[in-house]
Order: C-alpha cells, then sequence, then structure tokens
C-alpha cells in the first residue's frame, strides 16, 4: 500500500514555510495526541502518520531529498523504532516551545548557559507618593556573577566541556513505551556543558548570593497592582549567561481621606446644618498637598456631590489628570443646651413643614397614600 504525500497528511502546500509546517503539525498533533484519545486506534494511527510526516518536512536536508525522491529518498529516516526513528520527538520540539518558559522557567542560551531566574518584589506606596512620583530604594537578595571567577565558573580561567551525560543538549530523554519522556539533564543542569575545575566559591555554578541597592522610578499616577520591569536586574545566568529581570509590583495603601477610583479622587466632606441650610464656602483639602474654596448652595443635602476638574489623580503616562468629588454630609447637632434645642422647637414650628423639609413631607405623604391603599 503506497503512503500519503507527507505534504497532504499535514494539509499544507509543496511551497509551504517551515513555520506554516509547523503551525500545521502542531494543532493536528493536538487533537491526535494518544492521550487525548485514550484506546483510539484510528488516532493513534493518525498521530504516527503527521509525527512521521513532520519528521521529514521540519528537517530541510530530508525535505529536500523527499521532494527530489519522494518516499524513496526518505524511506531509510522513516524507519519506526527499530531503525531509530522517534515519533515523538517533533511533539517534544513543539511541547518545548510552548511551554518551556511557561511560569518562569528558564531559557537556554545559544552558548548553552541558563538565563537567571527573574525575581519579584512588592513594595507599597502611599497615595501622595502615586500623586506625585517617587525615586525608591530597594534590597533584593539576589544572585550576582561571581567576582573571583568572573562569572565563568571556573577555577582561574578553567573552561567547560560538553556534557557526557546528554551530549551537550542539556535534556536527558528515556522511552517509556510509546511516549518519550524529556527532562532537563541533571549533570549540567540544562547547560549542556560542565566545569572541568570549579571554582571553589561559587561551586562551579558562576554566581554567588549577595543583597544588591536599587533605585527604582515610581512614575506619577501608578495604581494598585501596577507591575514595573527592570531588565536584566533579576538573577545572575549560571556560568555567565544572561540575567533575568526583576518585578517590582506596587501596592498603593488606603488613604484616611481620600478614596481612589481610577483617576478620580473622592472625599466626603462634614458640613453644619446651618451652612447646609443657609450656604456658605468650604475649605476641602486637596491630593496635592492645597485645599480648594468649594461654594455651598443654600438648602444642600446630604450626598450632593461638588466636582472640582483637574483636581485627581494624574493619568500613567499622559499630562491628563481626574478630577476630585467632594461629597457634602449634613451633620446632625449633637449634645444641645436647654436654649439651643428651645430655639430648635420654635424653629421647627415657625414655618410650613412642606417648604422647610420638603423630603420628609414627601415621604410621609406617599406613606399614608399608601396605608389608605391597604384599607381599600
Amino acid at each position: 500500500m503506497s503512503k500519503q504525500d507527507y505534504y497532504e497528511v499535514l494539509g499544507v502546500a509543496r511551497t509551504a514555510s517551515a513555520e506554516d509546517i509547523k503551525k500545521a503539525y502542531r494543532k493536528l498533533a493536538m487533537d491526535c495526541h494518544p492521550d487525548r484519545n485514550a484506546g483510539d486506534k484510528k488516532s493513534e494511527h493518525r498521530f504516527r502518520e503527521i509525527s512521521e510526516a513532520y519528521e521529514i518536512l521540519k528537517d530541510n536536508e530530508k525535505r529536500a531529498a523527499y521532494d527530489r525522491f519522494g518516499h524513496a529518498g526518505v524511506d531509510g529516516a522513516a524507519q519506526m523504532h527499530a531503525g531509530g526513528f522517534d515519533f515523538t520527538s517533533g511533539f517534544a520540539d513543539i511541547f518545548d516551545e510552548m511551554f518551556g518558559e511557561f511560569m518562569g522557567g528558564r531559557r537556554r542560551t545559544a552558548q548553552g548557559g541558563v538565563r537567571g531566574g527573574d525575581l519579584r518584589y512588592n513594595l507599597e506606596v502611599t497615595l501622595e507618593e502615586a500623586f506625585t512620583g517617587k525615586q525608591a530604594k530597594i534590597r533584593v537578595p539576589t544572585s550576582v556573577p561571581c567576582e573571583d571567577c568572573k562569572g565563568s565558573g571556573g577555577e582561574k580561567g578553567a573552561g567547560a566541556v560538553t556534557c557526557q551525560q546528554c551530549q551537550g543538549r542539556g535534556k536527558t530523554r528515556a522511552q517509556q513505551g510509546f511516549f518519550t519522556i524529556e527532562r532537563t539533564c541533571q549533570t549540567c543542569h540544562g547547560a549542556g556543558r560542565v566545569i572541568e575545575k570549579p571554582c571553589r566559591t561559587c561551586r562551579g555554578s558562576g554566581r554567588t548570593h549577595k543583597e544588591r541597592t536599587l533605585s527604582v522610578a515610581i512614575p506619577a499616577g501608578v495604581e494598585d497592582g501596577t507591575r514595573i520591569r527592570l531588565a536584566g536586574e533579576g538573577e545572575a545566568g549560571l556560568r555567565g549567561a544572561p540575567p533575568g529581570d526583576l518585578y517590582i509590583f506596587l501596592t498603593v495603601k488606603p488613604h484616611r481621606l481620600f478614596r481612589r477610583q481610577g483617576a478620580n479622587i473622592h472625599c466626603r466632606v462634614p458640613i453644619t446644618m446651618c451652612a447646609a441650610a443657609l450656604g456658605g464656602a468650604i475649605d476641602v483639602p486637596t491630593i496635592g498637598g492645597g485645599k480648594s474654596k468649594v461654594t455651598v448652595p443654600a438648602g444642600t443635602q446630604s450626598g450632593h456631590q461638588f466636582r472640582l476638574k483637574g483636581k485627581g489623580m494624574p493619568v500613567l503616562q499622559s499630562a491628563a489628570k481626574g478630577d476630585m468629588f467632594v461629597e457634602a454630609v449634613v451633620e446632625t447637632p449633637v449634645n444641645l443646651t436647654a436654649r439651643q434645642k428651645d430655639l430648635l422647637r420654635d424653629f421647627d414650628g415657625a414655618g410650613k413643614a412642606e417648604e422647610t423639609n420638603p423630603q420628609s413631607e414627601g415621604f410621609l405623604k406617599k406613606v399614608r397614600e399608601l396605608w389608605e391603599d391597604l384599607k381599600e
């Protein structure tokens, strides 16, 4: 029985690029993988077909031979396990590419070293500091290049040699039935190379632990949860590999007077009953440290908001600013003297309730109407 054309197996044109071939294989391999189709012989057979096709077409030399001579040009390379061919190797390459750096995983560099890990630092700032911005000093415990071996990991300039355990790949494979399990090499820790004479100070890693002091610029307008990335300020890489990054996660402390909502600031300001009834002016503080005068019209009720344009928080990486909203809270007098109580009684009986207290009278009217409806 003749084999199906490899390009047809993957569903790509003969002129498809290497990236197109990889994308097609990735999709098909995910759909047909035996782990997702347990006991399905058709899916297992299909997975073998697409794995064989990808193994040939991903290699430039094998693909050229296949394009020129067809299956006859690559039959020796497309044997099953008995011939040394591993159908899972292509899928392992794709899996490593997709998930190799997931959740902070480390990537090997072209020189065989292992990139340093990323670090996280939690920094708390006040609302005033978030308003103005600041230059913060932080102390970060991390790994730095070893001073004795200059990060090489070798004693007195000793170089690295290819790891015999993984043959320089940084990974080892073990066959378990149909599947190939791939792990980071435990001898070289993924570097692919080992030091013949390790540095006594860092024991061949090329780095030592140290606490560093860094200056971090906090821009004006940062919000709770803002993340700042400092490239190259993470852990030093193994044996001279590039360092990781440092991520600063900001938390803005709650304020005793102001409440933030995006770029806007809210503030509840108590005003006396007389000021609310007669009107006047009050001074309110602003987040910038100053104060603004707010005119309170006569008859102001609790909950009324006054808007101060441009008195809110700055918008991150913008010249714009939010607004400030001042909410009036009319305060009921307490600890009254006998004279004050008499004056209030005189005031209460001096006018018409529906004119001086329209909201209360309106509410009582609705209650009376409700009771009348219930009687019917």
